[in-house]
């Protein structure tokens, strides 16, 4: 009877790891690494351009085969010491807030991960146009974003996904940021 029970416990755990992506670790820059899935590509320029404008274009941008998920990492000035990073979690709070109409925190929280302090927010954001005579459907994205630094540089690790697939990489989001490694 014991055992039974052991098998229906540990079965629906294998089974999530049987079908959980395969990561490999891929190095950004020269201090800067994480594992992405497998399958993950790089994102060409132009997609990077049309994705992510910006006058400094990111260190690094994977995305999914079908295109839906990204992963970036960006480095850009700081304009806080590093050793303020413990005063920091809402500021950082309060400017992911001013980017969308609207958002869920799931998790906002200080964490050492593999040996550096960062700030990590997991977040479902909306976006609605706003715009007299526009009937656009909200975007709706589920994101896990954290931050580090690196001398005078601010690191910036993110994990984006269409708000639908959100059950289905959730995990596997939390594990490539849990690989991110700033040395």
């Amino acid at each position: 009877m014991k055992r039974t029970y052991l098998i229906l416990l540990v079965l629906p755990l294998a089974v999530l790891l049987a079908f959980a992506p395969k990561l490999k670790k891929v190095s950004v820059a020269k201090n800067v690494s994480l594992s992405i899935p497998q399958n993950f590509e790089v994102m060409p320029d132009d997609g990077i351009a049309r994705e992510y404008p910006a006058a400094r274009k990111p260190l690094g941008v994977f995305t999914s085969p079908d295109g839906q998920v990204d992963i970036s990492v960006n480095q850009r000035p700081s304009t806080f010491p590093a050793d303020d990073i413990n005063i920091l979690l809402p500021f950082y709070k309060a400017s992911i807030q001013r980017m969308f109409t609207e958002v869920q925190f799931l998790r906002e929280e200080k964490q050492t991960i593999n040996g550096r302090d960062f700030l990590v927010y997991e977040f479902v954001s909306t976006v609605r146009d706003e715009r007299r005579n526009r009937n656009m459907a909200p975007v709706r994205k589920y994101t896990l974003i954290q931050y580090t630094f690196l001398k005078e540089q601010m690191v910036i690790f993110s994990f984006n996904a269409p708000v639908a697939l959100q059950n289905e990489w959730q995990e596997t989001a939390r594990a490539v940021m849990a690989s991110a490694n700033v040395k």
